[in-house]
């Protein structure tokens, strides 16, 4: 029986599609503080820093109104705020400067705080930047078609960039509900055996194949069966990109939802007369019923 709602106090997080909710795990902002700012959009993350600078100089430019000691300044807010963002910033316009004793002492504190920011905000902006990215697209859903006389779980993989991804390595993961001997509800991950697990060098497509015989967890289980037992395939890919040399990797998730059953991919590859061939990325994702005559085959 599933609780209707989620538990007082519960924090919740949405990762690859999926909703959890969590109890007892105490929050560390400022110790996550990097890894949050990486996991930011590019937006995000600007608006951050300018944020915090901008926080940063109001404060000091609070203490330099109340204070005082500014010369070349009419004593208003804004003057303040100019010269707390000129401080900070090195800018420097050498029309206002400290009068006193206090002035100075603030303004050399926050030199040396202009100082730190900056290398922090350098720092992390080219840690966001310096990341290895990829444009590797997956299918839409994963079909159970017949290939080569057996039954096979099929999807597709593609790089949508120019470079090649070498070693690229699959890694698939069926993770189902199961029960033990003891009658407990286990959610059990079963390492799925491919056809092919790596490749080369990957460029503009792959796909991925695993034959359902009677070793498969999937082995005797249709559309209502991988329902049932809650079924999501957990895909990861790690490779190499030829133009940075960097290390790329990415997860995909798919759920029982995104299975098709007797259906097959169409074909994003055709022959043309002069013996050169049709790459029809447009097929990417189109999937077809197995009765759809094939293209791909040969005259008799």
């Amino acid at each position: 029986m599933r609780p209707a709602e989620a538990p007082p106090g519960a924090r919740r997080f949405d990762t690859q599609g999926s909703t959890f909710y969590v109890i007892g795990d105490e929050r560390a902002i400022w110790r996550d503080a990097y890894h949050t700012f990486l996991r930011m959009p590019w937006w995000g993350s600007l608006l951050a820093i300018a944020g915090g600078f901008f926080i940063a100089n109001l404060i000091f430019a609070v203490i330099y109104y109340f204070m005082g000691g500014i010369g070349g300044t009419d004593g208003g807010f804004v003057d303040a705020l100019s010269f707390s963002v000129q401080t900070m910033s090195t800018i420097g316009y050498g029309v206002m400067h400290p009068d006193s004793g206090g002035a100075t002492t603030i303004m050399i504190i926050e030199s040396l705080f202009g100082i730190l920011i900056t290398a922090i905000a350098t720092g992390l902006v080219f840690a966001k930047f310096s990341r290895p990215t990829t444009r590797v697209a997956f299918s839409e859903n994963v079909v159970i078609t017949s290939h080569e006389g057996a039954r096979t779980l099929m999807f597709r993989v593609g790089n949508r960039r120019s470079n090649v991804i070498v070693e690229a390595q699959l890694h698939v993961v069926a993770y189902m509900t199961t029960f033990t001997k003891e009658g407990e509800t286990f959610y059990r991950g079963f390492d799925l055996e491919l056809e092919r697990d790596r490749q080369v060098g990957m460029t503009r497509g792959w796909t991925v194949m695993h034959t359902i015989d009677e070793s498969s967890p999937l082995h005797g289980l249709d559309a209502a069966g991988l329902a049932k037992a809650e079924l999501e395939l957990h895909i990861s890919l790690v490779g190499i990109d030829d133009i940075t040399t960097q290390q790329i990797y990415l997860i995909h998730r798919y759920d029982d939802k995104s299975v098709k059953f007797g259906h097959r991919f169409a074909d994003t590859l055709s022959a043309l007369a002069d013996g050169t061939f049709v790459l029809d990325l447009r097929n990417f994702d189109r999937t077809v019923p197995d009765t759809t005559p094939r293209d791909s085959v040969r005259a008799s």
